[in-house]
């Protein structure tokens, strides 16, 4: 089962469960308070001194079938070259858990997110699956990651996909969208609509 929630709801059900053993994977220096584990491809060892850190050498995770009552990967499937198979160690690992994803929108506004990301993500809510295609950068980006922070206070539902997963995470790859046939365009070039528009309308 997969379905949307926001990160309330996700505070609302560990602060429920204080006696589970969660684990946040590739969460950097934003690990969730929460989180019992903690697990990155670079060592953050020296920053979790309190919590158990386990730094991922090889692409399978090195962790016990159902090892986590719970595992939160907030902004990581994003960055995964082979995502089929990350999906398929989360549900390895764990019965349930917590996904974090930039909307499309999200993903084009942000300059770090052009280098970094590999895959596009959006939310089937009719067939509950998540739909996946080859990022491709539409929009020159114009906001930094600290923000697009601050934007995601007021407009959270426009660039974050939030999901919970119980026993499986049903996706797709969705290869129609021809980018080629997508105009880009820039920030700069939609504030010049915009302030052209707000010229005219002055003259009115």
């Amino acid at each position: 089962m997969l379905q949307r929630t926001s990160i309330k709801n996700l505070n609302t059900t560990l602060e429920k469960n204080s006696n589970w053993k969660i684990l946040d994977i590739g969460c950097g220096y934003r690990a969730h308070p929460r989180a019992s584990v903690i697990a990155d491809a670079q060592d953050f060892s020296k920053f979790y001194k309190e919590r158990k850190f386990v730094r991922i050498k090889e692409k399978k995770f090195p962790f016990k079938d159902k090892e986590f009552d719970f595992v939160i990967a907030s902004h990581v499937i994003e960055h995964v070259k082979d995502f089929e198979f990350f999906i398929k160690e989360l549900e390895r690992i764990s019965t349930k858990g917590y996904i974090e994803l930039p909307t499309r929108l999200g993903d084009n506004l942000v300059f770090e997110n052009k280098k970094d990301h590999i895959w596009w993500f959006c939310f089937d809510d009719i067939n509950k699956n998540l739909i996946a295609s080859k990022k491709k950068q539409l929009i020159e980006p114009f906001l930094t990651v600290s923000t697009a922070k601050f934007f995601e206070n007021l407009f959270r539902e426009s660039l974050v996909i939030e999901l919970n997963w119980v026993d499986k995470i049903h996706y797709k790859i969705d290869n129609s969208i021809r980018h080629e046939e997508i105009k880009k365009t820039s920030f700069f070039k939609i504030f010049r609509k915009y302030i052209s528009k707000k010229i005219r309308s002055f003259y009115k």
